[in-house]
C-alpha cells in the first residue's frame, strides 16, 4: 500500500466526492469537501483519474457539519450529510449552471432561487436491499454500502426515509430473519402516500401461510400495508389491508392522485408541492390555452394545469400510468384533461395529438432526457415551454436543441432539492419563443 497523500480539495464531483489534483491528475476523495486540505489513502489508480479514501481533514471547510445520521459514511443512501444544507443546494445550483454552459453553451437570462423543503424524513419512495448473511445468521435491510455497492449496509434506521419505515429497518430485518423464506426475499419497495404506507416484498418463491401471517401481523402492528411481488410489476398481491389505497393531495389545485405501490411518484412530497406551484407559475397558463404535458405519469402536473387551462393533453409511455391518470382525472371531476399512451423515444408522426396545436408545453422526462421527442415537437404556435429535469446534463443538451432548432430562448433556470443529502440534481427551466 502506498503512503498517504496530502492535497487541496478544489471542487465537488457529480457524485459528491471531493476533487483534488496531484501533478495535474484528478483525485476523487470520498468524504472531502471543496476548500479543505486532507490526508487520504490512494485506493485505485486509473488512466485519467485516481480514487482515494479520506483519512483526516487537516483544514476543514466552514461548510462542514456533523452528519445527522449515525450510518453516514457507511450507508450509500446519502453522499452529502457532512455538507451544510444551504451549501448542498448551492453546489447543485452551480452544477446546473455549469452543465448549461459547458454542454448547452447557454446561460439563462435569470437564475431562479432554489427550491428547498424538509431535509429529514422526506423520502416516500425507496428500494431497500435485503440479504440474509449466513455466517452471521442475520438479515440486513437497507441501502448499498458507500465503499462497496455489492454489499448492503448494516444499518438499523434511515433518517431520510419517511419515519414510519426509516425508524423500523431493524424491526424489518428481525421480521425477515424469522421467516422460513428469509433467503428468498430480495428487496423491499417503500411507497408512502399522505395517509398510508406500503411495503412491497419481492419474494422469489411462494411464501408459506405462516410467513404470510407474520408479514400481516407486522403490518397490523405498525400500520403498514403489506404487498407481495412474486414476479413482474403486474404480479402484486396485497396481503393487508384488503382495501390498501395510496394517495397524495395537491391542495393548491384541489386535486388528489391515487397511485399503486410500484408507480412512479416524485420522491419528496413537500418539494413536489413547491415544484408544481413553480411550474404552473412559470408556464402561466391562461383559461384559453391548450397545454401539452409530455411524460405526464399519473397526472402530477396535468391535473393542476387542467384547473387553469382550457384543455391539457397528457402523454406517457407506461399504459398503466395513463390508465391511472384517466382515473385520477375522473375522480377529481376534471373533464378537460385527455391522456394518451405513446413511447416518446420513437417516431410520433402517427399520433393524433401530434397534429394538434398547443400554446404551452411541459416536459418532465426521465434521466435520459427528451431529445427524441424534442426533434418532433409540434412547436408551431407554442409560446412557452417548462422543462422539469432530473439530470442536468440531459437538460443542457435538450436546452440547446430548443434554442438552436426551435427558436426558443432560455429565460430562467434553477435547482430544486428533491433529494437532500444526495448529489442528485433536480432542476427546472423555462423557454420562451423569440419574438
Amino acid at each position: 500500500m502506498s503512503n498517504p497523500i496530502e492535497l487541496e480539495i478544489v471542487d465537488l464531483s457529480h457524485d459528491g466526492r471531493g476533487v483534488g489534483r496531484i501533478d495535474g491528475k484528478a483525485v476523487f476523495v470520498s468524504g472531502a469537501l471543496a476548500g479543505e486540505r486532507v490526508r487520504a489513502q490512494m485506493k485505485q489508480r486509473k488512466r485519467s483519474f485516481d480514487q482515494a479514501e479520506l483519512l483526516e481533514v487537516l483544514r476543514a471547510s466552514p461548510e462542514r457539519v456533523e452528519p445527522g445520521c449515525p450510518h453516514f459514511g457507511r450507508c450509500g443512501g446519502c453522499a452529502l450529510q457532512h455538507l451544510a444544507p444551504a451549501a448542498q443546494i448551492a453546489a447543485k445550483q452551480r452544477v446546473l449552471l455549469e452543465n448549461l454552459e459547458r454542454i448547452g453553451q447557454l446561460r439563462p437570462q435569470r437564475v431562479l432561487p432554489p427550491l428547498t423543503a424538509s431535509i429529514w424524513g422526506y423520502r416516500r419512495k425507496a428500494r431497500l436491499g435485503v440479504k440474509y448473511v449466513r455466517a452471521k445468521e442475520r438479515v440486513l435491510v437497507g441501502f448499498r454500502e458507500m465503499a462497496d455497492p455489492r454489499f448492503i449496509a448494516d444499518i438499523d434506521s434511515c433518517a431520510v426515509l419517511v419515519p414510519q419505515v426509516g425508524e423500523r429497518l431493524g424491526d424489518l430485518a428481525r421480521l425477515i430473519e424469522g421467516l422460513s423464506a428469509r433467503e428468498r426475499i430480495a428487496q423491499i419497495e417503500v411507497a408512502a402516500g399522505d395517509d398510508s404506507t406500503a411495503l412491497v416484498f419481492r419474494n422469489l418463491d411462494p411464501l408459506s401461510a405462516s410467513d404470510q401471517a407474520a408479514l400481516v401481523a407486522f403490518g397490523k402492528l405498525h400500520g403498514l400495508g403489506i404487498v407481495l411481488q412474486p414476479g413482474g410489476v403486474d404480479s402484486l398481491q396485497v396481503l393487508w389491508p384488503e382495501s390498501l389505497a395510496l394517495r397524495f393531495a395537491i391542495p393548491a389545485a384541489d386535486v388528489s392522485l391515487d397511485f399503486r405501490p410500484l408507480d412512479f411518484v416524485q420522491i419528496n412530497a413537500e418539494l413536489n408541492q413547491q415544484m408544481i406551484a413553480q411550474a404552473l407559475a412559470l408556464l402561466d397558463p391562461k383559461p384559453t390555452d391548450r397545454v401539452l404535458d409530455l411524460f405526464c405519469g399519473l397526472g402530477n402536473f396535468t391535473l393542476p394545469l387542467a384547473r387553469r387551462a382550457r384543455q391539457v393533453v397528457g402523454v406517457e409511455g407506461d399504459p398503466g400510468l395513463v390508465q391511472r391518470a384517466r382515473e385520477n382525472a375522473s375522480r377529481n371531476g376534471i373533464e378537460n384533461a385527455h391522456f394518451f399512451a405513446a413511447d416518446l423515444a420513437k417516431p410520433l408522426a402517427a399520433e393524433s395529438w401530434m397534429a394538434e396545436q398547443f400554446d404551452l408545453i411541459l416536459l418532465d422526462p426521465p434521466r435520459t432526457g427528451a431529445d427524441a421527442v424534442i426533434a418532433q415537437l409540434p412547436t408551431r404556435g407554442v409560446r412557452r415551454i417548462v422543462y422539469v429535469s432530473c439530470h442536468p446534463g440531459s437538460l443542457a443538451r435538450d436546452a440547446a436543441l430548443l434554442v438552436r432548432d426551435h427558436g426558443f430562448t432560455l429565460v430562467a433556470a434553477g435547482a430544486m432539492d428533491m433529494f437532500p443529502h444526495t448529489a442528485h440534481v433536480e432542476s427546472i427551466a423555462v423557454f420562451e419563443r423569440v419574438s
